[in-house]
């Protein structure tokens, strides 16, 4: 399948199922759901969540539809409104400095220097992002949704709120912390980036092949769907450097 449809198809697919999925868990009726059936549906649309971000980010880097890029923004907006009405062009200039200057005083994704560790950074990260505008408007779309559409408030926690806030710690830990974090050698790459050793399954189930970082910021332009592929690619190089040492 050629990229650029392959991308459609999967940003349609991840867009899709987010809202007929959040659809069927808004209008549950909570108290003849078993709570294991609760838990997979949050489980579930939390993955979403992660889903319409990595979307985005992919549109960022004009990967969602590299043929058409006014179609490629349009997606990537699409998708990071509906997850936490994020203004697209200004996520977009803060990733790309991220890509320029990665785990520096320069880098909007990196902690403040000094508060490395994993809640203090995640405070700094989400504070950097949000802004009161965006919380004011979600407010008013969840009271719009409780008191116009009479969707219950447990059900909008439960599958809207509760979820949205468990992606953001979905992709910080997997696509921030862990590839960004020091190592206790320091850093020892351009890209001050590592990637996990998941599997292709259990890496694409913990944050769509976000984990396979390095391959990531040395290949900005490879869609996530892509990833394993090219993590494969660089292990079997490294490997046949370090079996044919030079010199």
């Amino acid at each position: 399948m050629k990229s650029t449809n392959k991308g459609l198809f999967i940003a349609f697919t991840i867009i899709g199922l987010w809202v007929v999925s959040l659809s069927v868990l808004l209008t549950l009726d909570l108290a003849n759901v078993n709570g294991a059936l609760i838990t997979v549906g949050i489980l579930c649309q939390t993955f979403l969540y992660t889903g319409l971000f990595i979307t985005a980010h992919d549109a960022m880097h004009g990967t969602v539809c590299p043929d058409y890029l006014r179609i490629n923004h349009i997606l990537g907006t699409i998708a990071v409104r509906l997850y936490a009405l994020f203004s697209y062009r200004k996520l977009q200039e803060k990733h790309w400095e991220h890509h320029r200057t990665p785990a520096s005083d320069t880098d909007p994704d990196f902690h403040d220097g000094h508060h490395s560790g994993f809640f203090e950074w995640y405070m700094h990260f989400m504070k950097t992002y949000l802004t009161w505008k965006q919380l004011l408007g979600m407010a008013i779309v969840f009271q719009i949704m409780e008191y116009v559409v009479s969707i219950s408030s447990l059900n909008l926690i439960l599958f809207w709120v509760l979820p949205a806030l468990l992606s953001t710690l979905q992709l910080f830990y997997f696509g921030t912390y862990l590839p960004h974090r020091m190592p206790a050698g320091g850093y020892d790459n351009p890209h001050r980036a590592r990637s996990n050793a998941y599997s292709t399954i259990f890496s694409f189930i913990t944050c769509y092949h976000f984990g396979y970082h390095w391959e990531h910021h040395e290949h900005p332009h490879v869609p996530w769907w892509h990833l394993p592929t090219i993590h494969k690619m660089e292990s079997l190089e490294r490997t046949r450097h370090s079996d044919y040492p030079i010199g």
